[in-house]
């Protein structure tokens, strides 16, 4: 249980710098190219996203975590969740911290044939 949970905060910490390293590297870019403004650093942090993802979806474990600055609109820490066979992709506001988005996907492994022959008629 120790290990789990050591590993667990690990996770996230890794996560959070990966979020941060990639939102820092796009505000560079942009900046250095002239075509932005120089980027605010989010009142969100990686961290309340990944609790705020994780309270809409319990039980889950987060599997990627991005932030993307969308210019003109609110810029959100995607992420991805995974809870047994499900991805669920959630979307959270980083300067609120409210969820824009959940969307729920069932992975589909059970090699059953679905309709689909294969062929292209």
């Amino acid at each position: 249980m120790r290990i789990t949970k050591k590993l667990l905060v690990a996770g996230i910490v890794s996560l959070a710098a990966t979020g941060g390293a990639v939102y820092a590297t796009a505000a560079y870019a942009a900046e250095s190219a002239g075509t932005a403004a120089p980027a605010v650093a989010p009142k969100v942090t990686a961290e309340q996203a990944i609790g705020i993802a994780l309270k809409e979806v319990p039980g889950s474990w987060v599997s990627e975590l991005d932030f993307d600055s969308r210019g003109q609109q609110a810029d959100v820490w995607e992420l991805e969740l995974t809870k047994g066979t499900e991805r669920h992709e959630v979307d959270v506001d980083a300067a609120s911290g409210k969820v824009t988005k959940q969307q729920a996907d069932q992975d589909d492994d059970d090699r059953d044939d679905d309709g689909d022959d294969g062929d292209d008629d």
